[in-house]
């Protein structure tokens, strides 16, 4: 868990996509994710985290439903969702001005 530290520590927010490769809704997230990294370039970053590769993290962060949107800034979480959303829903979320 030292690597997801580094990672959260960035100063652009971290958008983490919790899912499973068996989920339907988050088979449905994947392309949306592809629309909002294009969207956002390096004013974010977006990583999808596995939860069956990575179940000690997910229980970390208490992770239970599937997909699970959290944004890390700063090393801090400053938002928190689960459940499908739209990539305009994502986009709004991260240009929010108020994760600062």
């Amino acid at each position: 868990m030292s690597k997801f530290g580094e990672i959260i520590d960035l100063q652009v927010p971290i958008l983490l996509n919790f899912y499973t490769e068996w989920d339907e809704n988050c088979k449905h997230v994947h392309p949306i994710l592809k629309d909002v990294v294009f969207a956002m370039g390096d004013k974010a970053k977006v990583i999808k985290i596995n939860v069956d590769k990575n179940q000690e993290l997910a229980e970390a962060l208490r992770i239970k439903t599937l997909p699970t949107f959290v944004i890390y800034k700063s090393g801090e979480m400053v938002w928190r969702k689960s459940g499908f959303m739209e990539a305009n829903d994502l986009l709004s979320t991260l240009k929010n001005d108020k994760l600062d």
